[in-house]
C-alpha cells in the first residue's frame, strides 16, 4: 500500500500548510504516501484515478501535440500537484490532461480521486462552486463564442460569395438582354425569306456559313491576340469590308475579330456567294453573319458567366463542406484554395493583397476534419490581412515536415508581433483588436482544433516583414468517437 502518512509531513507542504489538523488527518486517512522510480506515473488520456502530490525528487510534465509529446514542465519544488486535480469539477472530464514522468526515485502523498473530490466538496464547498462556476462557465462562453465565430466566418462567406456573384450575374442579366435585341433583328432578317430575296440554294450556302461562323465562334475563345494584334486584324477586316461595300464596316470589324475571323475567311464567304445564284448580295449575307456572330458571342457570356457563378458556389461549398462527411480524406490544398478564393477573393489581387502561393503537391491526402480546418485558414489569413492593414504579401506555403506529418505556413509581411504579447496571442479572450471587434477566440479556437483535435501543433514565429502560424498536421487525425458537438 506504501509508507504511512503523517500530518506534519502534509503540512509542510506550501499546497497543505494552511490546512487544520483534523483536515491533515483526514487526508491521511485516506491517502499514502508512495515512492516512485523513474519512469511514468500517468499518462495523458487514461481514466484519472488518483491525485498525486510530490513531496521530493523530480518531475517532468509532458503534452501530446503533433504526434511528439512536448514538455511542458520540469521540477524538483516540493507540493507541487498534479494527476487527477480537477476531479471535485462536476461534468468536467476525468481523464489525465497531461501526462507526468519522473527522473529520478520520487515520493508522492497520493489520493484516490474520488476521496480527494470528496474532501474539496466538503471541506472548500464555496471554493469549490466558485472553481466549478469559473471553468464550466468558461467552456460555455468559448461554445457560445466559437458559434459566434462561425456564424462571423458564415457571414464572411455571404458577403464574400454576394460580391463575387454579383459581376457574372450583371454580366449575364446583360448578355440576356442583348441577346433578346439581336433575336429580334434576326426575326426581321427572316422576313427577307418570305419575299424571295434568297433562293433555296442561296439560303443553303448562308445557313452553312452560319454554322462554321458558329464553330469558328467556339474556337476562338482559345486565341489569346495581343492588343496590337487585334488592332492590326480589325484595321485589316475594316479595309476589306469598306472595299466590299459594306457601309457599317468599322461596326463589324471588331465582333468579327472577337469571333476568331481574318480576312482569308472573309474572301471564302465572298467566294461562297459567288458560286451560287446571285440573289444573295455579300452585304446582305455579312449582315446576316453579323447578327448571327452577335448572338453566339452573347451565348458565350452567358455560358462563362453561369460557369463562373458554377465555380463560386462549389467553392463555398468546398468551404463549408456541405453534404460531406465531418471527418473525410481530403486534398489540403483544395481546402486552402477554397478559403482564399470563396472568403477573400475580394481582398486579393492587383493593389492590395498580393497572394504568393509555394506548394508541395507531393503531399499526400490528410485524413482530417476539413470544416474545421477551414475555419483555422479563415481566422489565421484573416489576422493577417489586418496584420498588413490591407496592403503587402501573403505567403502559403505547404511541405512535408516528416514521415507523419505536413505542414503549413501562412506568412505575411507586415509589422510582426510584439514580443511581450506573442506568448498570449492563443490565450482565450485575449484581443488586440479594438472593443467589440474581437473575440479574442479565433486564434484560441484555430489552436483547439489544430491540437486537441487533430493532435497537430499551431506555432507562431515573428518579426517585423516575417509572421508565420504554422500549422503541423499529422496525416490522419483521431476519427470521431460520437456524436460531434461542433
Amino acid at each position: 500500500m506504501g509508507e504511512k502518512c503523517l500530518p506534519d509531513e502534509l503540512r509542510s507542504l506550501f499546497l497543505f500548510e494552511k490546512l487544520t489538523d483534523d483536515q491533515l488527518q483526514d487526508l491521511c486517512a485516506h491517502g499514502h504516501i508512495a515512492t516512485f522510480e523513474p519512469g511514468p506515473i500517468c499518462t495523458e488520456g487514461d481514466p484519472a484515478t488518483c491525485f498525486y502530490v510530490m513531496i521530493d525528487g523530480e518531475l517532468v510534465m509532458s503534452k501530446r501535440s503533433g504526434g511528439v509529446d512536448l514538455e511542458t514542465n520540469r521540477t524538483s519544488q516540493r507540493g507541487v500537484y498534479c494527476g487527477a486535480w480537477s476531479a471535485y469539477v462536476p461534468g468536467e472530464d476525468k481523464t489525465y490532461q497531461a501526462s507526468v514522468r519522473v527522473t529520478r526515485p520520487s515520493r508522492f502523498f497520493v489520493l484516490d480521486a474520488a476521496a480527494f473530490a470528496t474532501f474539496m466538496q466538503r471541506e472548500f464547498p464555496m471554493a469549490v462552486h466558485l472553481l466549478e462556476g469559473h471553468m464550466v462557465g468558461g467552456m460555455r462562453q468559448r461554445q457560445i463564442i466559437d458559434t459566434r465565430e462561425k456564424l462571423l466566418a458564415l457571414g464572411q462567406l455571404s458577403a464574400g460569395l454576394t460580391h463575387q456573384l454579383n459581376n457574372p450575374a450583371g454580366a449575364t442579366a446583360g448578355a440576356v438582354a442583348d441577346l433578346r435585341e439581336g433575336v429580334g433583328k434576326m426575326r426581321h432578317k427572316l422576313a427577307m425569306l418570305a419575299d424571295g430575296k434568297f433562293t433555296p440554294e442561296a439560303l443553303r450556302v448562308l445557313v452553312s456559313i452560319q454554322d462554321e461562323v458558329a464553330e469558328q465562334v467556339a474556337k476562338s475563345k482559345a486565341q489569346e491576340l495581343t492588343a496590337i494584334e487585334t488592332s492590326d486584324r480589325e484595321d485589316q477586316i475594316g479595309d476589306w469590308l469598306e472595299a466590299h461595300g459594306i457601309s457599317a464596316a468599322w461596326d463589324y470589324a471588331p465582333t468579327f475579330v472577337d469571333a476568331g475571323l481574318d480576312v482569308d475567311w472573309l474572301e471564302r464567304v465572298e467566294a461562297s456567294i459567288d458560286d451560287v445564284d446571285c440573289s444573295a448580295t455579300l452585304p446582305g449575307a455579312i449582315g446576316w453573319l453579323k447578327y448571327t456572330i452577335d448572338n453566339e458571342l452573347l451565348m458565350n457570356q452567358i455560358a462563362e458567366a453561369s460557369k463562373r457563378i458554377s465555380a463560386l458556389l462549389a467553392g463555398a461549398k468546398q468551404y463549408s463542406q456541405m453534404d460531406r462527411a465531418e471527418y473525410q480524406q481530403v486534398n489540403v490544398h483544395e481546402l486552402l484554395f477554397s478559403t482564399v478564393k470563396t472568403i477573400f477573393g475580394d481582398k486579393l489581387g492587383k493593389d492590395k493583397i498580393n497572394l504568393v502561393w509555394d506548394k508541395d503537391k507531393t503531399l499526400p491526402e490528410l485524413l482530417c476534419y476539413p470544416g474545421d480546418l477551414n475555419q483555422v485558414w479563415t481566422n489565421i489569413i484573416d489576422n493577417a490581412i489586418q496584420a498588413m492593414d490591407g496592403q503587402g504579401t501573403l505567403t502559403i506555403r505547404t511541405m512535408r515536415e516528416n514521415e507523419d506529418l505536413i505542414r503549413v505556413e501562412i506568412c505575411d509581411d507586415g509589422p510582426g508581433i510584439p514580443d511581450d504579447i506573442i506568448d498570449r496571442i492563443f490565450t482565450p479572450f485575449f484581443t488586440t483588436k479594438p472593443f467589440g471587434e474581437g473575440t479574442g477566440l479565433g486564434l484560441d479556437l484555430a489552436w483547439r482544433i489544430v491540437v486537441e483535435k487533430h493532435k497537430g501543433n499551431l506555432t507562431v514565429q515573428s518579426q517585423p516583414g516575417d509572421t508565420r502560424f504554422v500549422i503541423c498536421l499529422p496525416l490522419a487525425a483521431p476519427a470521431p468517437t460520437g456524436p460531434s458537438n461542433e
